[in-house]
C-alpha cells in the first residue's frame, strides 16, 4: 500500500490556479489578444469551480477584474487574487505540484530552471513558497526538492502510473540513468511504476517534449494522443511511431491501454513563417468539464467530438488559444489544477455549467 498517492487530473479541484499576463513577461507583443484568451478561458473555469489568479500587483488585479467582469464570482469567493512577481504565466511547470499524504495534501516544490536554462527563471523558482505563504495556503504542507522538474513533462493516472518522456526528463539530468529517475520520481511522487515514451515531438515546442502536449491519461485504462494522418507533414514518423510506443505499454495489471487518437490541425505559423505547436493534447481536465484549446480550424470541432466519447460525463468547453501558441505553449500549459483541500475557506460547490 503507498503512504501517498499523486492524484489524478480528473479527481475534485478546489479551484484551477492561472497567472495573469502583463506587459513584463513575453506576452507583450501579443497581450490584448492573449487577455482574451485568458478572459474566455477563467470565465469558464468560473462556471464549474473556483479560479485563483496570480497577478504582479493592484493595478494588474483591477484591470484583470474590469476584464473578466463577474461580480458574482467576485462576491461569492469563486474569484480569487495573489499578488507575486512572477516572470512568466506558464504556471503548469512553476506551479505547486500536489500529491496527498494521510489525506492531507502536500505542495512539492521543485527547481524550476527555464525548461533547462533556456529562460529567465529566478522569480518563477521562488512562486510556489510564496504563494504557500498566503492564509489560504498556509495549512498546506510544502516540501521543497532540489531537482529540476516541470507539471507538464509528468502525466498521473491517480493509481501510481507515471506517463513521461525519455528525452526531456533526459535533457534537463543527463547524467541520470532510468533506475535512477524511477526511483527518485516514484519516492517524491508516490508512483512505484514510469512509462516513458521514446518518440513524439512537435516543432514550435521549447520545452524538450513535454508530455502533455503529446499524450495524456484521460483514466487508469485510456491514454489520449495527438495524431497525425498527413503523411507529408514532418511530424508523421515521429507522431506514428509515438502511436505505436503508446499501443504497446500496459496498464498496471498487464492490459492494453485504450489509445483514443486526436486529429491533426495541420500547419500553424505565424506571420513570421514559424510553425506553432497546434496540440489538441494540452487540455485540462476540470470538474465536470474538459476545458479543450480550440486554433480557429476546421479540425477543432473534430477534436472536441473526440474528446466528448472519450469524457461523457464531461462537458467539453473549447477555448480560443491561438495567441498561446505564439509563446510555444497552449491551455494546459498555463493552468494548474488545486486539488480538494488545496484551498483554504472553501465550501462544496455545484458547477453551473
Amino acid at each position: 500500500m503507498m503512504r501517498g498517492r499523486f492524484p489524478a487530473e480528473w479527481e475534485p479541484h478546489d479551484a484551477v490556479l492561472v497567472a495573469w499576463p502583463h506587459d513584463n513577461t513575453d506576452w507583450a507583443p501579443w497581450l490584448k489578444d492573449v487577455e482574451q484568451t485568458y478572459v474566455a478561458l477563467v470565465r469558464a473555469i468560473l462556471r464549474y469551480t473556483r479560479a485563483c489568479v496570480l497577478v504582479r500587483d493592484a493595478a494588474l488585479e483591477h484591470r484583470a477584474r474590469a476584464l473578466l467582469a463577474s461580480p458574482r464570482a467576485q462576491a461569492n469567493g469563486d474569484l480569487r487574487f495573489y499578488h507575486y512577481g512572477y516572470n512568466d504565466t506558464w504556471l503548469r511547470d512553476s506551479g505547486p505540484i500536489t500529491i496527498v499524504e494521510s489525506e492531507q495534501p502536500v505542495w512539492l516544490d521543485f527547481r524550476f530552471t527555464g525548461w533547462g536554462g533556456k529562460y529567465a527563471a529566478d522569480a518563477d523558482d521562488g512562486l510556489v513558497s510564496a504563494l504557500q505563504a498566503h492564509a489560504d495556503f498556509s495549512h498546506v504542507a510544502l516540501r521543497r526538492i532540489d531537482f529540476a522538474l516541470e507539471g507538464g513533462a509528468i502525466e498521473t493516472d491517480g493509481v501510481g502510473t507515471l506517463l513521461s518522456t525519455w528525452r526531456c526528463l533526459q535533457q534537463r539530468h543527463p547524467d541520470a540513468t532510468r533506475a535512477e529517475l524511477d526511483a527518485l520520481l516514484g519516492q517524491a511522487l508516490h508512483c512505484p511504476r514510469a512509462l516513458y515514451l521514446e518518440q513524439g515531438e512537435l516543432d514550435g515546442d521549447d520545452t524538450d517534449a513535454h508530455i502533455d502536449t503529446l499524450a495524456r491519461f484521460a483514466s487508469p485504462t485510456c491514454i489520449v494522443y495527438q495524431g497525425c494522418d498527413d503523411r507529408d507533414d514532418p511530424h508523421f514518423a515521429a507522431l506514428n511511431a509515438m502511436a505505436d510506443e503508446l499501443k504497446q505499454l500496459r496498464t498496471a495489471d498487464g492490459q492494453p491501454y485504450d489509445c483514443r487518437e486526436l486529429p491533426w490541425g495541420g500547419e500553424v505559423r505565424n506571420s513570421a513563417g514559424r510553425r506553432l505547436a497546434a496540440s489538441y493534447a494540452n487540455f485540462l481536465i476540470s470538474s465536470g468539464a474538459v476545458f479543450m484549446p480550440a486554433y480557429g480550424l476546421a479540425s477543432d470541432a473534430l477534436a472536441a467530438a473526440v474528446l466528448a466519447q472519450v469524457f461523457p460525463e464531461h462537458r467539453i468547453e473549447c477555448v480560443p488559444c491561438r495567441p498561446l501558441i505564439e509563446q510555444n505553449g497552449s491551455l494546459h500549459c498555463i493552468t494548474m489544477q488545486l486539488p480538494r483541500g488545496v484551498l483554504g475557506r472553501t465550501e462544496q460547490r455545484r458547477p453551473s455549467g
